[in-house]
């Protein structure tokens, strides 16, 4: 995943969860500090996030309606990618 692609799922997301803060964790989170991070760090198709104010809203708990249009609108963009 690139930076672009990071930031299309923080867009998407924050629009469906209706925040303007989000927090990103996992492996993806490099390219928040180093957009040009090296290859060996941007094999991972997905990212996992959660609204930096609802940290019960964590992506293993948010509702799957949520989860799936976040998928999809990431899917129209970025094939291959997931949130």
């Amino acid at each position: 995943m690139i930076r672009a692609q990071l930031e299309h799922i923080i867009r998407a997301a924050g629009a469906i969860a209706d925040v303007d803060e989000l927090v990103v964790i996992g492996s993806q989170a490099i390219l928040g500090q180093f957009p040009g991070a090296p290859a060996e760090l941007l094999v991972s198709n997905g990212a996992d996030l959660y609204p930096r104010r609802y940290p019960e809203l964590a992506a293993t708990q948010m509702d799957a309606q949520r989860r799936t249009l976040v998928s999809a609108s990431i899917q129209a963009d970025f094939p291959g990618c997931a949130a």
